[in-house]
């Protein structure tokens, strides 16, 4: 190894739990994702790494340390065409817990200034899309949990509304729109109960796809009463490290 002296540093934080990101770095098919297609890694002392990048880029390198689920360290190099060969700089990709979700630290090293600094964009592009590759994965079933959520609405049972409730949303989940401003499901329950009885009959369907992005989403939908629309809005959802709605705002349009 040459003298690393020249370091790029970055962190994130992904909304998922330190073992699922963990993944990412262990497993060929979660690699290829954020990665490219064909992109490989054996995640043991020694094991191979191939990161292919479009245009035939291919890099190569030899993983170096596994200590899971808190770090990886592997050597970085192009096989043609740069001033970086295999073997000549160093990527360690370290993950702590920040309460329910993962604080990842990248730390590359390199030999040459030059070189590092034509990698920060990259580094920066790169772990955007690894957060949202762990968050899609985190956040398959949103439009389940958002749909469930609506239908609670119109729900005339207590203890399904309820039962619905906790296995969707958080136990503190927060509540807002024009009509109410709750904090928790035991908050929530009587003023979904109050919407019934003022708003007989009112059920909200989405319209369109759940848009979801590290955490964050929301839908449209109609307000619906007697066969015919009579309100339209739209909701915004924060979801936790395991997907569940942690805090909702809706706008009624």
């Amino acid at each position: 190894m040459m003298n690393l002296e020249h370091r790029l540093d970055r962190t994130v934080t992904i909304l998922a739990r330190r073992e699922t990101v963990f993944r990412y770095f262990t497993d060929n098919e979660r690699w290829a994702k954020w990665w490219g297609k064909g992109s490989t890694v054996e995640a043991h002392p020694g094991g191979r790494v191939r990161i292919l990048y479009p245009n035939a880029i291919e890099v190569t390198g030899e993983v170096l340390e596994v200590v899971p689920p808190e770090r990886i360290s592997f050597t970085y190099g192009f096989t043609t065409g740069t001033p970086i060969p295999p073997g000549s700089s160093r990527v360690t990709i370290s993950l702590e817990e920040d309460g329910a979700a993962t604080r990842l630290h990248l730390l590359h090293e390199f030999s040459d200034a030059k070189a590092r600094d034509e990698h920060v964009q990259g580094w920066r592009y790169q772990l955007a899309l690894f957060s949202n590759i762990v968050s899609d994965e985190v956040n398959a079933g949103a439009g389940e949990r958002i749909d469930a959520w609506l239908d609670a609405w119109s729900d005339a049972d207590a203890s399904s509304r309820a039962s619905v409730l906790a296995r969707i949303a958080v136990p503190n989940v927060k509540f807002r729109d024009r009509y109410g401003a709750t904090n928790g499901v035991d908050d929530l329950l009587p003023h979904i109960a109050a919407a019934q009885h003022f708003m007989p009959g009112v059920r909200l369907e989405r319209q369109g796809e759940v848009q979801q992005c590290q955490g964050s989403a929301f839908c449209n939908w109609n307000a619906t009463a007697n066969g015919g629309v009579i309100g339209k809005g739209t909701t915004f959802f924060t979801l936790d490290a395991e997907g569940r709605i942690e805090s909702v705002t809706g706008f009624w349009s």
